[in-house]
Parts: C-alpha cells; structure tokens; sequence
C-alpha cells in the first residue's frame, strides 16, 4: 500500500533526512587513505544519536551497523570493521538511514579516497546524474516508470550497467514502504506519483556486467565480474510545487539543485 504523507509528516520526514544529510557530508569529510570503515561507522552512529536519532539499518534484519559501507565492486550493504582500511584509490558508498520522531530518512553518496582512474570518476559522475535525471520526473501525474526509465536511459547511454537485483523503495514511518522503485523500465507504466509520495530513488551501476554475488556474510553484495560499483540515494517527496529532495543539507531544494 502506498501511503502519502500530510505536510506535517512530510515536515517530519525532511528533519529525518536533515540528519541524515549533515551526517553524511561529515563522513564523507572524514574519508581518507588509512581510516577505517569501522571508525567511520563508530562516529556516524554517535553523531546520529547526539542529533536525537536512531540509526535506521543498525538492527535491520540483522544488520550490525549503523552505516553500509561498499568499497569498490561492492555495490551495496557492506559491512563496516576496524581490520579494513581506506587506501587511495578507492571508491566508497555511504549509506545512512535514520529515525527521528517516527519517520525515516535515507541518503547514499559513493566517494572517491584521493584520485581515482579516470573511468572510475566517470563512473561517479553518471550514477549521480543518473539520479538527478530521476528526481526530475518525481512529478504529479507521472509514474513510478518514468523515474526507473530516467536512470536506466542515462546510464547505459553512457556504456555502464543498471545493478537490476536492488531497487529503490517508498519510504516514511517504515523504512521500507511501496512502492519498490527500480533503476530500469519503461516510461508511463507503474503507480502514478501523487502529492505526499516520499521515493527513496537510489541508482546502482556497475562499471562491467549488472551481475551481482552475495558474500558469505550474507549482506555484502559485490559486482560478479568485480569491477567498480557506485551508488547514490535521495529521499524525495511529490509536491504541487515540484520533487522536494529532503536528503539535500538545504532548506526545501527542488530537483534543478539535487545532489552533492
């Protein structure tokens, strides 16, 4: 069931994502050759907590920590641990989920540590494009496909691959909510957004093949053929006025403005 939120919630929600969004950009402001992930992950959860949250995926079907830290051909739902350092040249996904006062808020950005190859920027640069792309069709009357067409059209136009076994999700007092949103599809098919939706729009691209393995640890999902992975996420309501991206660390920004 998809549920639209009143403005009250939707004012709710943006708070949420307000944390969200300051602790994300403090952790990517804490990522360097030789941190660790499990460091990044210890002051993002005390950060969370002193701004009177709860982090959202600490506990989540078993997931232990309060960040998913990817590196790499990790694409997403990676496990953060002290024993793994940052060296240059990686890429790293964050991603942040919060609770506060009863509504969620969820934002991913993946991040360079010092230069990366070229290919790899490129990589960046169009999954979060990509993004930008889907919140501007986050339009009364438009459907959930003209979102997942929008990410799909501009990212294999650029040579890379939509990640097909993750999507992203509606989302408000559960973490999770409908309807699931994925990054390929056709235009004009699919629920039509409406006034009060909230989508967790969220692109996964692989530099190779789409193909992804599951680890052992039963979270961690990586690029099959183990190429670069990048990952971005906003949390945007559907207004009259046009898509509201409640994870950008500004007051009520529409899409023309999104990203990092």
């Amino acid at each position: 069931m998809i549920v639209c939120k009143s403005p009250a919630e939707l004012e709710l929600m943006h708070a949420a994502n307000q944390v969200v969004a300051k602790v994300r950009d403090e952790v990517v402001g804490r990522v360097a050759p030789g941190v660790s992930t499990g460091e990044l992950d210890s002051y993002a959860e005390a950060r969370v907590r002193e701004l009177g949250g709860v982090p959202a995926f600490k506990g989540y079907r078993g997931f232990p920590a309060t960040l998913c830290l990817s590196l790499n051909e990790e694409i997403v739902h990676g496990i953060p641990s002290t024993r793994r350092r940052l060296a240059p040249g990686d890429i790293l996904g964050i991603d942040l989920g919060v609770k506060l006062d009863g509504y969620h808020g969820d934002s991913a950005i993946t991040v360079p540590v010092g230069t990366v190859e070229p290919e790899v920027s490129r990589l960046l640069s169009v999954t979060e494009e990509s993004l930008r792309e889907a919140i501007l069709q986050c339009l009364p009357g438009n459907r959930v496909g003209d979102v997942s067409a929008a990410v799909q059209r501009h990212v294999e136009a650029q040579g890379f691959s939509i990640v097909r076994d993750f999507v992203g999700h509606g989302i408000g007092k559960s973490l999770h909510e409908d309807p699931q949103v994925p990054n390929f599809g056709d235009p004009g098919v699919g629920p039509r957004l409406r006034p009060g939706m909230v989508l967790a729009i969220e692109p996964m691209v692989n530099m190779g093949q789409p193909d992804v393995e599951v680890l052992d640890d039963g979270w961690t999902a990586v690029a099959a053929d183990r190429r670069p992975s990048a990952h971005f996420e906003h949390s945007v309501a559907i207004t009259e006025e046009g898509p509201w991206v409640l994870s950008l660390a500004e007051q009520s920004v529409v899409a023309s403005t999104a990203g990092h």
